[in-house]
């Protein structure tokens, strides 16, 4: 529900919209315009370590990953979030609330594949 509502705050206050991917990527330019981005991105750390250290009743779960799968993972999830003009929760918390047919049909498409893929997965034996 915050994520929403910050979300729409933004786009009723500045015109813009919430998307992370969009929106760090306009942050890199350091342009004296685009500030409010930082600001926005230091709101999301700083709301998450809160979370961590000041709210949560018990700690997060720590990844069992090695580190180079999780830089090539990186690595995946911006090359399709700059392929599909924007991530899968951009394209459904702010896609979706935008009324986008766009978002509508990339929503529709990562749920299709995430489908399949457990589908798969499942038949092949990989997951219970």
């Amino acid at each position: 529900m915050l994520i929403g509502a910050s979300a729409t705050l933004l786009l009723l206050g500045n015109g813009r919209i919430a998307g992370i991917s969009g929106m760090l990527n306009g942050a890199i330019s350091f342009a004296k315009t685009e500030r409010w981005r930082w600001i926005f991105l230091l709101g999301l750390v700083l709301g998450a370590a809160l979370y961590e250290y000041g709210i949560a009743s018990s700690p997060t779960p720590v990844s069992t990953f090695s580190p180079w799968s999780m830089i090539l993972g990186g690595f995946w999830v911006g090359f399709g979030t700059r392929m599909g003009n924007g991530c899968t929760s951009g394209h459904g918390v702010c896609g979706l609330g935008r009324l986008s047919g766009r978002s509508l049909a990339a929503v529709m498409t990562f749920l299709v594949v995430a489908m399949a893929t457990v589908l798969v997965l499942r038949l092949l034996g990989l997951r219970s």
